[in-house]
C-alpha cells in the first residue's frame, strides 16, 4: 500500500480535468477552422483548467512539504469520507503524516488506535514503511533494518509496470532511510533518497534528512549544508526539530555525537 497512493476513484477522478481540457483542445482545433472565434474560447477555457489543475497540484505539494501536518491531517480527513473499514484506514493514514513529520509519539499513538480488523493484514505494507521510518528516527537501527528489509521481501503488486516500479522505489527509499540513520548507507542510497523526496511530496524531508545523515558519513558536509536549506520550521514534538540541529553541526565539521 503506497503511503500516498490515493483511493482508484479519487485517481479516476483527477484524470476528469485532463480529459476535459484535451477534448476542448480537439474541439478548438476542429471547430477553429470554421470558425476561429470559437476555437480560441474554446482553447482559453482549456489552457485556464490545465492551468488551474497545475496550480492545484503545487498548493498540494506545497502542503505537503511546509512541516503544517495539521493541516495536511484536516485535507486528508476531509479526503477519507466514505473510505472503507474507515476504524482501520483513518488511523493508518494519520500514523504516515505524521511520521513523515517526524510526529513520533503521536503517529505511534494513531497506529495504535488502528482496530485489528479485516483490513489490518491488508495494509501490512503501509504498517512496515510507517514503522520502518519510526523505528531508524527513534534509534532502533535494528529494528528498522528488520522492518525495511520485511518491506523488501513482500511481494510486489501485479497491476501494471507504473505502480510496480512505484511500490519498489519506496520500497527501497525506506531501507535507503533505515541504513542511512544506522549510518551504513551504501554508495547509491543518497541519490535513490533524494529521487523520491522529490518525487514524494510527503516524505520529502524524511528523506532529506535520511540522504543528508548519509552525505556527512560520506564526508559531504557542503552537500549535507544544501539538504538541509530550506527546512521548514519544525512544530513542537517533531523529531525533526532536533535532528536538524544535529546535522546542522554535524555537517559544520563537528560530527555525529
Amino acid at each position: 500500500m503506497d503511503p500516498d497512493r490515493p483511493t482508484p476513484l479519487a485517481r479516476a477522478w483527477a484524470w476528469v480535468p485532463f480529459v476535459f481540457s484535451a477534448a476542448l483542445v480537439a474541439t478548438a482545433l476542429h471547430l477553429g477552422i470554421r470558425w476561429p472565434w470559437l476555437g480560441v474560447s474554446l482553447g482559453l477555457v482549456a489552457l485556464w483548467i490545465g492551468l488551474r489543475e497545475i496550480a492545484a497540484r503545487r498548493r498540494a505539494r506545497e502542503l505537503l512539504v511546509s512541516g503544517d501536518v495539521e493541516s495536511v491531517l484536516a485535507l486528508w480527513g476531509r479526503s477519507l469520507d466514505g473510505v472503507p473499514h474507515p476504524e482501520t484506514i483513518e488511523p493508518l493514514v494519520a500514523a504516515t503524516a505524521l511520521a513523515a513529520n517526524g510526529m513520533i509519539d503521536r503517529a505511534r499513538g494513531a497506529l495504535a488506535r488502528a482496530e485489528r480488523g479485516p483490513a489490518w493484514d491488508a495494509t501490512l505494507e503501509h504498517r512496515l514503511f510507517v514503522e520502518t521510518l519510526l523505528d531508524a528516527f527513534e534509534g532502533e537501527r535494528e529494528r528498522a533494518l528488520e522492518k525495511a528489509q520485511a518491506l523488501e521481501s513482500l511481494p510486489l503488486p501485479t497491476v501494471g509496470p507504473f505502480l510496480r516500479s512505484r511500490v519498489a522505489m519506496l520500497r527501497g527509499a525506506a531501507a535507503a532511510l533505515a541504513r542511512s540513520f544506522a549510518h551504513v548507507a551504501g554508495g547509491k542510497d543518497v541519490d535513490l533518497l533524494l529521487f523520491v523526496a522529490r518525487r514524494n511530496p510527503l516524505v520529502h524531508w524524511a528523506m532529506r534528512y535520511a540522504a543528508a545523515i548519509a552525505c556527512v558519513d560520506a564526508g559531504e558536509r557542503g552537500r549535507a549544508q544544501d539538504l538541509l536549506a530550506g527546512a521548514p520550521s519544525w512544530p513542537e514534538g517533531s523529531a525533526f526539530q532536533a535532528f536538524h540541529e544535529e546535522l546542522a553541526r554535524a555537517a559544520d565539521g563537528a560530527g555525529f555525537g
